[in-house]
């Protein structure tokens, strides 16, 4: 890979702006002080430092995420915070995306990445990866209710879902449920529990895949995915 290449990928500006820092000879490759912007390294093997400082090179970069309510799961919006918004720019410089949707006053786990390949993974309705989900409803959700999630319910267009695993936490006027899906329709919860006749008050996503949610996140903050974790969600 060209120097000029690695390092404005990494965050050191853009490729005019690199051709700069070379030029005033602050970039070294292997002890070796480069200024010709077209060097080759490997970027996995070669030690490179600017400014005196090490450069670490990542290919893909894998983010663990307590979405707050408010905050759009996207990478850009005119109008309204997004969640690569919330990142550092150490992590930001790679591009992370969401994978997936979580709605604008919905709280919970969201993993953020820039590998295209596991996106797709993940996403696929073929793959049916579980999602599940924390929920506060606005009436008693009853055993009838784990019966008609367990068919599939249909939905206000007409779609009809894929089976639900509903389970009660508590129960009473407002009831705690958790429901795990396979599906990621456009605010497939809220409108399940409508399809039923109830209102979803409160939502957050608790896991996704083998992936939960860490405690130890307040909303709005972030981790970088274990080894194991990555592990995990590529099997």
């Amino acid at each position: 890979m060209r120097i000029d290449k690695l390092l404005s990928n990494v965050g050191y500006g853009s490729r005019k702006e690199v051709k700069k820092i070379l030029k005033g000879g602050s970039v070294a490759v292997n002890g070796q002080t480069i200024k010709d912007a077209k060097f080759h390294v490997d970027p996995y093997k070669d030690s490179v430092l600017i400014f005196g400082e090490e450069v670490e090179y990542r290919e893909f970069i894998y983010l663990m995420m307590n979405k707050p309510p408010g905050v759009i799961s996207a990478t850009e919006d005119y109008h309204d915070e997004t969640v690569v918004d919330l990142l550092d720019p150490k992590h930001s410089v790679y591009e992370p995306f969401p994978v997936g949707r979580l709605d604008k006053d919905t709280e919970g786990l969201l993993i953020l990445t820039n590998d295209g390949q596991l996106a797709h993974q993940l996403l696929s309705p073929k793959k049916n990866v579980p999602k599940t989900y924390f929920a506060v409803i606005n009436s008693e959700v009853t055993e009838s209710d784990i019966e008609e999630f367990k068919k599939g319910v249909i939905l206000d267009d007409g779609y009809h879902t894929k089976p639900g695993e509903l389970t009660i936490l508590k129960s009473g006027l407002h009831s705690d449920i958790e429901l795990t899906i396979t599906e990621g329709k456009f605010h497939q919860v809220k409108r399940m529990f409508e399809a039923v006749g109830k209102k979803v008050v409160y939502l957050k996503r608790v896991s996704m895949g083998p992936i939960q949610l860490d405690d130890i996140l307040q909303l709005g903050e972030y981790r970088e995915l274990t080894e194991k974790e990555i592990q995990l969600l590529k099997e």
